[in-house]
């Protein structure tokens, strides 16, 4: 039996020694690339922290003492060890364990995480719950470099410096140098302050001196003037020991020895201290340490040939080199990401107009901000971002563009349901957020064509101006059935109609499948909308004036969406139409997208289904 297969809890790996745990560790990898490679999932990441996370187990009792990760995506190893072994091969399906940290999965799991920034400040939080209770658990935020871009961050580490706070904070650095420190007699210095004979030489030389009468702590006081003396000297500070921070590191976060040996040091401090590790993303996996910007997320591959090519076309994709044409005649385009210029399809832009494209890091409040800055200035910025993280930019939105008055456009990546990534990946709340916000205008485009139509609109447009889009590829059947409306709008026949199916984006799909099955029975008006702020409420309505039922199907939560809309107008006309509404009802799970409309009632079955029963005498 493998060593991997006989861990049922993080206790069981106190009896572990050296050999043991490096077999323990080659295990790990094989299980992570075995099921990333099968399915899919973050993998760079996962493979960096592995001897980490086995030195975060052996060093802390989880879940007494809270671990949290930050993102949560890097937390493959982690739930290895706490007791998923046997489940591991579902990881991302639906039904299976989530790619990510989640509460509703293990007490292990402190977080349900899938948002940078966020671990620091719930650590801190719970080690002051533990310091109000007289509790000596302690409280550990695993933070990857790329989060150390994020406000939270820094806004966390400013409450983080008294003394008496069991917290600690495990910086994972594994792209960029943070305080880096130069010359020999530098890295010799790092090298002498994270092994195990310097940290006993001090202990020693600490209980020596107690000894002494009268003038022991003093002459320890003494030694470590001296010692912080000669360290600034050699060294440079760094922010962390400037926040007032206990600094340890930098340390080979891809040696467990040494990783653990510092992690128990740092709980021998009175006060928060931050361990600095470098680790190695993808590391066991040759194509993945060579290449780790691609391997940070993989579909299904073989392990042999590596990943494989995504497909050519998607909307991201088509937003991206749309981008790049509508700049190359207008000079005055420039774009925003956060983090994700791959993933909004912005690489080619990036390279093609390095002067105007901007990466912001990890902070969406930020990137907002600054895009209200460029439109200040002049400039036509668009700041393309994921839908779920755009959350995070509600108040920047509003106040920094909307309120301002000023010309800015979001294309908003990743719109609707998102497979995988699950609960907090979901990009269900954008058409919520915005309606509240006065003077908006959103697109929904449901095709390639749509989606370039309006983004040359955005751009054209006046204030805050945004499109919405999935992930993946347009869906192909006919739309020649479609009739052009006032109002931005389609209909399938302006004819007498038992039903409307009012909707827009990729679910016109589903409602035209849906129609089709009804067809021999009833006579279902299809209406979609390519605009969905500002509603043209009086054009739905004159739509929809002889149908029997109004049947509202959005990719969308309920509160402030479309339906709510429609049904509010219809009410205050007194209009007598029923309004029924189709929409995401719930926090949503990760798995396939097939098997997440089906929990929406989304699929066309479910639809005809649904509005057979609602028309049935």
């Amino acid at each position: 039996m493998k060593l991997l297969e006989q861990i049922q809890s993080p206790g069981d790996l106190q009896d572990m020694k050296g050999a043991e745990l490096d077999a323990l560790a080659a295990e790990i990898r094989e299980k992570i690339l075995s099921c990333v490679s099968e399915t899919e999932g973050h993998l760079a990441s996962n493979l960096g922290m592995v001897e980490a996370t086995i030195a975060l187990h052996r060093a802390f009792d989880s879940p007494q003492d809270a671990i949290v990760f930050d993102v949560g995506h890097q937390a493959y190893a982690h739930k290895l060890l706490t007791g998923r072994y046997k489940e591991f091969d579902t990881i991302r399906q639906f039904g299976g364990i989530s790619g990510f940290t989640n509460r509703e999965e293990s007490d292990h799991d402190v977080l349900t995480a899938g948002h940078s920034g966020s671990a620091l400040p719930t650590a801190l939080g719970i080690a002051r719950a533990a310091a109000m209770e007289g509790s000596d658990r302690y409280a550990v935020a695993v933070v990857g470099d790329g989060s150390f871009t994020n406000g939270m961050v820094y806004e966390t580490l400013n409450c983080c410096a008294d003394e008496g706070l069991r917290l600690i904070i495990l910086l994972n650095d594994n792209e960029m140098s943070i305080s880096k420190n130069v010359g020999g007699i530098s890295r010799y210095f790092s090298r002498m302050r994270t092994s195990r004979r310097y940290f006993a030489f001090k202990r020693r030389l600490q209980a020596g001196l107690r000894k002494l009468p009268y003038a022991g702590e003093a002459m320890i006081m003494g030694a470590y003037h001296i010692k912080e003396f000669f360290k600034r000297l050699i060294m440079k500070t760094n922010m962390f020991e400037n926040m007032g921070l206990y600094y340890l590191g930098p340390v080979d976060g891809n040696d467990e020895e040494k990783i653990e040996l510092l992690l128990r040091e740092a709980k021998t401090k009175d006060r928060c201290t931050l361990i600095h590790m470098i680790t190695l993303k993808g590391k066991g996996y040759a194509p993945a340490e060579e290449h780790p910007a691609q391997y940070h997320f993989a579909g299904g591959f073989d392990l042999h040939k590596g990943v494989c090519t995504p497909p050519s076309r998607t909307f991201s994709s088509v937003f991206g080199s749309h981008m790049c044409a509508l700049a190359l005649k207008n000079p005055k385009i420039a774009a925003v990401t956060a983090a994700m210029d791959k993933g909004t399809g912005l690489t080619n832009f990036k390279q093609i107009f390095p002067d105007r494209f901007f990466d912001m890091g990890i902070a969406e409040e930020a990137a907002a901000t600054f895009t209200a800055g460029l439109a200040i200035g002049g400039s036509v910025p668009v700041y393309a971002v994921y839908s779920t993280f755009l959350q995070r930019a509600f108040d920047q939105l509003c106040e920094d563009i909307a309120m301002q008055g000023i010309h800015a456009v979001i294309a908003i990546d990743r719109a609707g349901i998102v497979p995988g990534d699950g609960i907090t990946h979901q990009g269900v709340y954008d058409v919520s957020l915005l309606s509240s916000i006065p003077g908006v205008t959103l697109y929904a485009p449901e095709t390639y064509g749509e989606l370039k139509a309006c983004l040359e609109r955005c751009i054209a447009g006046k204030g805050l101006c945004a499109l919405r889009y999935p992930k993946g590829e347009v869906a192909d059947y006919d739309r020649t059935r479609f009739l052009p409306m006032a109002g931005d709008m389609a209909a399938t026949d302006t004819g007498d109609a038992d039903a409307v199916i009012l909707t827009y984006g990729r679910l016109t799909h589903h409602a035209s499948l849906a129609a089709s099955q009804l067809a021999d029975r009833y006579k279902v008006r299809i209406v979609k909308m390519l605009r969905v702020l500002p509603l043209e409420l009086g054009q739905i309505a004159a739509l929809c004036k002889d149908a029997s039922l109004v049947y509202v199907l959005e990719e969308s939560v309920r509160s402030g969406g479309v339906g709510e809309a429609v049904a509010a107008y219809f009410a205050g006309q007194g209009t007598s139409v029923p309004v029924h509404i189709r929409c995401v009802e719930e926090f949503l799970p990760h798995g396939d997208l097939q098997s997440l409309f089906r929990l929406c009632g989304f699929l066309p079955e479910q639809i005809a289904e649904e509005i057979a029963s609602l028309l049935a005498p």
